[in-house]
């Protein structure tokens, strides 16, 4: 069997490093708040290019607080609306509205599976106040003219980055176009650290990174219950805070996260050169360049397209071929969000219609890859 995501074999390639990080912790007796967290914190921030960064519960709560923080700074009130991307995991909307703010829905791009930011400029009212990007797959959504549009009017550009740690965006820096890792493009990003993410801890874990010193103030005490100051609440916060052995193991996973990103990089590479099915749409890269070289893209998720998704799902699990959908139904169209269920959004209904997420990971072989690619490609005389 080709497990989708072989967790334990990642877990296994960074032994021993791992267990004495644990052991290391736990012989401490200092199990939130200590040496670990604050030393995550700090190779994290440098990692990413920002001068903050805050652990967290988990990637959804980044998100959250993010939000809660601007509310409370006076920067955005309830009833703010913010530009949130129709096709995403529900997370990214959930962050919205848990702080009363109001998500308005950009149908996405078909060739990125982003938010299609061309669209963007016609649905900012006088309420809009920020734009949630969302690095879908592990692939930077980013642009000039996004950042320019966000200065004209006056917006926040938030990035979940929940799905790309590592992966790179071109800016302006200065007047100099560059490369800056995607958690340092926007004005704040939230960063998820779920055991199947690229940099995944033992459990939930999460962090939010910025430049702005004043939020990032703000997000530590929200954090721990609104408290700067033992039993001093100077805001109505919340519990979430990254542990001392998810910190440690991190710290462990992020010195080699250029390296497991590469090689998803090389098995993306392999899919592209070797999927030849006529009815298998490929990802597409925005960068124009192949995947082996692109920055822009981490490959969190592999998603391919086909017009009958559950048959090609099933004849390759029947081949002992695990793959999963990202995502079955659009946040729009969720239950959780009835009085939004009558939107419509045509490329984003595609695309949940047709994806599906091939097996793809940093202890990957390339032999499973074949294995993959030779299935695939046979699906038709079979069919």
């Amino acid at each position: 069997m080709i497990k989708f995501l072989d967790i334990k074999k990642i877990t296994d390639s960074y032994q021993p490093d791992i267990k004495k990080a644990v052991e290391r912790v736990v012989s401490s007796g200092w199990y939130l708040l200590g040496e670990e967290t604050s030393g995550f914190e700090e190779e994290y921030a440098n990692y990413i290019g920002t001068t903050e960064c805050i652990g967290v519960g988990n990637g959804l709560d980044a998100l959250r607080l993010i939000f809660k923080a601007y509310i409370e700074l006076g920067i955005m009130e309830e009833g703010d609306e913010v530009i949130v991307p129709a096709n995403t995991y529900i997370a990214s909307v959930l962050a919205i509205t848990d702080n009363n703010l109001n998500p308005v829905f950009v149908d996405a791009d078909i060739n990125s599976y982003n938010l299609d930011l061309s669209l963007i400029e016609k649905y900012i009212s006088p309420r809009t106040k920020a734009i949630l990007v969302v690095h879908l797959y592990g692939q930077v959504c980013w642009s000039e003219e996004l950042a320019d549009l966000a200065k004209k009017h006056n917006l926040k550009i938030v990035e979940d980055n929940a799905q790309a740690a590592g992966a790179f965006g071109r800016s302006m820096d200065k007047g100099l176009r560059s490369l800056r890792r995607s958690g340092s493009l926007g004005d704040a990003a939230g960063h998820s650290f779920y055991p199947g993410k690229n940099l995944g801890a033992l459990g939930d874990g999460g962090a939010v990174t910025t430049n702005d010193i004043e939020l990032a103030s703000v997000i530590r005490a929200l954090a721990n219950y609104g408290s700067q100051k033992k039993y001093v609440n100077e805001y109505k916060g919340l519990n979430s805070r990254l542990d001392e052995i998810q910190a440690a193991v991190l710290r462990v996973k992020l010195r080699g996260l250029d390296e497991d990103n590469q090689h998803r990089r090389e098995i993306a590479n392999y899919y592209f050169e070797k999927i030849k099915h006529p009815d298998v749409i490929l990802p597409k890269l925005s960068s124009n360049v192949s995947s082996l070289i692109s920055l822009d893209h981490v490959w969190h998720l592999f998603v391919i397209r086909h017009h009958d998704r559950t048959k090609l799902q099933g004849y390759l699990m029947n081949h002992d071929i695990q793959t999963l959908i990202h995502y079955p139904i659009p946040p729009n169209k969720q239950g959780a969000y009835n009085e939004y269920n009558k939107l419509n959004f045509p490329i984003t209904q595609k695309m949940h219609d047709e994806v599906l997420s091939l097996p793809i990971s940093q202890v990957m072989t390339m032999e499973e890859a074949n294995v993959v690619v030779d299935a695939i490609n046979k699906f038709y005389v079979l069919s």
